[in-house]
C-alpha cells in the first residue's frame, strides 16, 4: 500500500475517528485504526466493538491496500509532522514508512484481516434529516442522560419514530429533556430505540451545519451516514420508561424569563449554595423573581430580576446545575417556566417542540 495525502486532511480524519479508541483494551487490534487506500480515497475506521466510526478523505493512491496502525501514536506523529505533504508506504509485514519533509518514521502495525468488520445494514429501517437539526436536538437533550450504570436503559437517548415525528428523550430520574421534530416516514418504519451515551457524544462531534444524515436501524444496531463519515453503534437493549407520565398537567403559572439573564443570575447565586443541600430558591412575586442561596456555614447570596409576572407569590427550589443545563444549551432569547405549586415539578419550555421537566427540592424557609 502506498499513498500521499495532505497533513491537514489526514489530521482532521484521524481526529474524527480516534475518540472511539479505548485507552485500555485487551485486544491490541482495537487500539489501531484501519487504513484502507483505494480509488483516490483513504478510509479510516476505528471501533471498540460497541461503537465504530469510519471517515473518508481524498488521497493520491499509488498502490491500493489496507493495514492497521496504533491510532493515538499515528495521530501524534501526523500532528507533529513538519511539512504539508505526507507520504505513507506499507510493506507486506504491515510496517509503515511515514515521510514528510525531512522527517521519517517507521511504525509497526497489525494486519487488516484481524480488524473486526463493521455491521452491514441490509433491510434496515431508514430515516433522513438535516445534520444541523439532529445536532440541535442532541444538544437540547444529551445533558440529561443518566450516568447511573444500574439503570442502564437511561444511559442513552430514546429515539422514538412515531406518527411522522422523531421524539428524543433523556432523563436521569430527577429531570427530563424532550425534543420533538417533524419527520416524514412510512408507518411501517415506526420504532423506539435507545442510543447509548458514547454514540451520542461521537455523533454530536461528527454532525455539521450542512448536509443530510441517513439514519439506519436494525434490531440491535444503528448507523448514522453523514456522507464523508459513518457512525455505527449497538443499541441499548431494554424498554425505556413511560416518559409521558412524568410530564405535569396544566400549569397554574406561566412565567416568561430572559434566558441569558436568568442563567447568569443563577450562576452567580449558586456560588453560595451548599454542597449538601445543593439547592437554589426562586421566590416569584408580582413583577420580580428573587433567587436565593443560603447556607448556615457558608453564607447567603440573593439576586432580584424584574420580570413580567402578575400571578400569586410562589416559592420553589431547584438544583442549580439542573436548572442551568437547559438554559446553556438553548438558543432562544426567552424561555417559559410553567409551575403548578411549590411541590410539583417545574416545566421549562421554548417554542413548541422542547420541554424540560425538573423535580423541585425541599424549600428551607
Amino acid at each position: 500500500m502506498k499513498f500521499s495525502i495532505s497533513k491537514e486532511s489526514f489530521q482532521q480524519a484521524i481526529q474524527q475517528v480516534q475518540h472511539v479508541v479505548s485507552a485500555r483494551t485487551t485486544l491490541a487490534i482495537l487500539s489501531n485504526v484501519l487504513l484502507r487506500a483505494r480509488d483516490g480515497v483513504l478510509e479510516l475506521t476505528t471501533t471498540d466493538l460497541d461503537v465504530g466510526v469510519t471517515c473518508s478523505v481524498p488521497a493520491e493512491v499509488e498502490e491500493e491496500g489496507a493495514t492497521t496502525l496504533p491510532a493515538r501514536r499515528l495521530a501524534t506523529i501526523i500532528r507533529e509532522l513538519p511539512a504539508e505533504d505526507v507520504e505513507i508506504s506499507v510493506d507486506e509485514k504491515n510496517v509503515a514508512s511515514i515521510r514528510s519533509g525531512p522527517s521519517y518514521f517507521k511504525v509497526h502495525g497489525l494486519t487488516s484481516e484481524e480488524f473486526p468488520a463493521l455491521p452491514r445494514f441490509e433491510d434496515a429501517r431508514e430515516f433522513h434529516m438535516d445534520q444541523q437539526i439532529l445536532r440541535d436536538c442532541l444538544r437540547k437533550t444529551s445533558y440529561a442522560i443518566s450516568t447511573d450504570d444500574t439503570r442502564y436503559v437511561l444511559n442513552g437517548i430514546l429515539f422514538s419514530f412515531k406518527n411522522n415525528t422523531l421524539t428524543m428523550v433523556a432523563t436521569d430520574g430527577r429531570r427530563l429533556a424532550m425534543v420533538e421534530q417533524e419527520l416524514e416516514f412510512p408507518q411501517s418504519q415506526e420504532v423506539d430505540i435507545i442510543v447509548p451515551t458514547k454514540a451520542v457524544n461521537e455523533l454530536a462531534r461528527l454532525l455539521g451545519d450542512t448536509g443530510q444524515v441517513a439514519i439506519r436501524v436494525t434490531g440491535s444496531q444503528i448507523g448514522f451516514d453523514l456522507g464523508e463519515s459513518l457512525l455505527i453503534s449497538k443499541l441499548i437493549d431494554g424498554n425505556y420508561p413511560n416518559y409521558r407520565q412524568v410530564i405535569p398537567g396544566e400549569a397554574r403559572e406561566r412565567i416568561a424569563l430572559e434566558r441569558e439573564v436568568f442563567l447568569k443570575a443563577i450562576s452567580r447565586v449558586s456560588l453560595l449554595a451548599s454542597e449538601k443541600s445543593n439547592s437554589v430558591k426562586f421566590q416569584f412575586t408580582p413583577g420580580q423573581v428573587e433567587i436565593i442561596a443560603s447556607s448556615p456555614d457558608i453564607g447567603e447570596a440573593r439576586e432580584t430580576i424584574a420580570i413580567n409576572y402578575k400571578g400569586a407569590s410562589i416559592a420553589i427550589a431547584f438544583n442549580p446545575e439542573f436548572t442551568m443545563a437547559p438554559l446553556r444549551n438553548l438558543v432562544a432569547d426567552e424561555v417559559h417556566l410553567h409551575l403548578i405549586d411549590e411541590v410539583s415539578p417545574g416545566v421549562l419550555r421554548t417554542g413548541t417542540n422542547f420541554l424540560y421537566v425538573l423535580m423541585p427540592m425541599r424549600v428551607n424557609s
